[in-house]
């Protein structure tokens, strides 16, 4: 798997634990080896302008994905995934921070920029949000992998629950 992560936005991130996380849930999605993901951490006035120009909606956000070959996680039947280049998720450490600190389980900016991107990985693969039966099978595949990395890791203590919207 070919990860980059690189990080523009000026504040410290865990940039080896979002490669870390961005592979685990790559490899537990059953997406090809030698596919390609890039993580882009950036401030809060570039995600303010990739917010309005992609999304026509006003302030910074949390992430954002943007989908090249538009991979999706083999059926049961397929033996072989395909490979490709997955895209780009975009992570905006300022509100990490400040939807770690709102979240009913407290929880870090580095733990947020975790979930937040295993949250656009998702996205990256045409999971979302819209609709709550959708909501419910993205929400669940998000938190099951969050906790097996968090596990994996030996981390302790509750899990952050998903503050993205």
């Amino acid at each position: 798997m070919s990860i980059d992560v690189n990080n523009e936005s000026g504040t410290e991130v865990d940039e080896q634990a979002i490669l870390d996380i961005a592979r685990y849930a790559l490899a537990r999605m059953r997406i090809h080896p030698l596919s390609e993901l890039s993580v882009i951490v950036v401030d809060e006035d570039a995600m303010e302008q990739l917010h309005i120009q992609w999304m026509d909606l006003p302030g910074p956000t949390d992430v954002m994905s943007f989908p090249m070959d538009e991979l999706r996680p083999p059926g049961k039947d397929d033996e072989e995934p395909p490979q490709g280049l997955l895209g780009d998720i975009v992570l905006c450490p300022e509100v990490a921070t400040k939807q770690g600190a709102d979240a009913p389980t407290q929880h870090s900016m580095d733990e947020e920029l975790q979930l937040l991107t295993v949250h656009g990985v998702l996205h990256l693969l045409g999971y979302d949000h819209e609709e709550p039966d959708e909501k419910a099978e993205m929400f669940g595949l998000q938190a099951a992998i969050v906790d097996g990395w968090r596990a994996e890791q030996g981390l302790t203590g509750p899990s952050p629950a998903p503050t993205v919207s």
